[in-house]
């Protein structure tokens, strides 16, 4: 009878990358089985999540949709920043071009929902180029107001009255004709799990991208540009891949939010949201992929825990919380934990050491 081996440097391969990406397959899993132990916690039954019954259960699934939605905002923006450097204040032009393109074509022109989200890529693409052509002339806190002006150009004419038809102008776009198939409302847990895989399909494909050669070019501009000119890159190249990857990435995560909101409103193209983005990626760990994650989750769930309790108030406090963790965790969540992580070990091999357990 014949057998199937698994060859060693395949074997090897994998279990590097389970011990490389232990934590976030963990995560993975837990947030595979979070519905069910919703459930659990809001006395709702399986049968209750399967048939999409409305209740607290549902309600925790579309905020952690959401969640997932910010996380891949945030990625964007953190292989921008994080990892290449760029500081972009426009970086919600992406975002809002796709939420907006994905309802005034499923609304306005009957596109079917794959059409459309491939177009959304497209265009992700044409945008990113259209932002490049100011790279080689530009750099630092110049770029930095270039794209802020292009995506305020954008903002302006989406709220335009000549636009009003299609795109709603201030009162946002409403109304959006949704497939039943992945209509959140009647389907939840199927686009629970949509979401999820998305956002970890994003992650783990930027965590390839930055442990490449490419990714480690980007890297070396975001740490000496010119040094890497010096090496014989030509860095603008590299900047425009990762501006690339980065605006189609929030392209696809706007499409998923005019999928989810029933509203798509303007402030989501503004200036605001890339703070957000940038907000996100800070509290997290920039540079770090897994804290913009965490970032996104932080982020969300204290806007919706202090908005509940405190009311209007929470702007406040949410603003003096994001100042703490700025001042007192400078290189975020996932960066001050990787910090220590360090720090615990090698003090863990100096104490090994003098008592004499470790002969190294």
């Amino acid at each position: 009878m014949a057998t199937t081996m698994t060859s060693p440097k395949k074997q090897n391969g994998l279990v590097t990358f389970f011990n490389q990406n232990r934590g976030m397959l963990i995560l993975l899993g837990f947030l595979l089985l979070l519905p069910f132990f919703l459930t659990l916690l809001t006395g709702q039954s399986v049968s209750d999540l399967l048939s999409n019954k409305a209740g607290q259960s549902k309600f925790y699934q579309g905020l952690a949709i959401e969640i997932f939605i910010l996380a891949v905002y945030a990625l964007s923006y953190d292989l921008l920043l994080g990892i290449t450097g760029l500081l972009s204040f426009g970086h919600a032009l992406f975002y809002g071009v796709g939420a907006y393109l994905t309802g005034i074509m499923l609304k306005s022109f009957g596109w079917s929902l794959l059409g459309t989200v491939a177009f959304v890529a497209l265009m992700g693409v044409v945008l990113s180029l259209a932002v490049s052509i100011v790279l080689p002339r530009v750099k630092g806190i110049t770029f930095t107001l270039v794209t802020l002006g292009i995506a305020q150009v954008f903002n302006v004419i989406i709220q335009s009255r000549e636009l009003v038809d299609y795109a709603g102008a201030e009162i946002g776009l409403q109304g959006v004709t949704i497939p039943d198939w992945i209509n959140p409302s009647t389907h939840r847990l199927r686009f629970y799990y949509l979401a999820l895989l998305f956002m970890f399909f994003i992650y783990f494909a930027y965590r390839r991208f930055v442990n490449s050669p490419t990714g480690k070019v980007c890297v070396a501009v975001r740490e000496n540009e010119n040094r890497a000119t010096m090496l014989g890159f030509n860095t603008f190249y590299f900047k425009l891949i990762a501006l690339i990857i980065s605006g189609v990435t929030a392209s696809l995560a706007g499409a998923m939010h005019a999928v989810f909101h029933p509203i798509i409103q303007p402030g989501i193209s503004d200036i605001g949201f890339t703070i957000a983005a940038l907000l996100m990626v800070l509290m997290g760990g920039i540079g770090t992929l897994s804290g913009a994650i965490v970032g996104a989750a932080t982020y969300r769930l204290l806007s919706f825990i202090f908005e509940r309790e405190f009311g209007e108030i929470s702007q406040v406090i949410i603003g003096m919380l994001y100042v703490l963790i700025v001042l007192y965790l400078p290189y975020g969540i996932v960066g001050t934990w990787k910090l220590k992580s360090f720090e615990i070990e090698e003090g863990r091999k100096k104490l090994m050491k003098l008592i004499g357990l470790n002969k190294e």
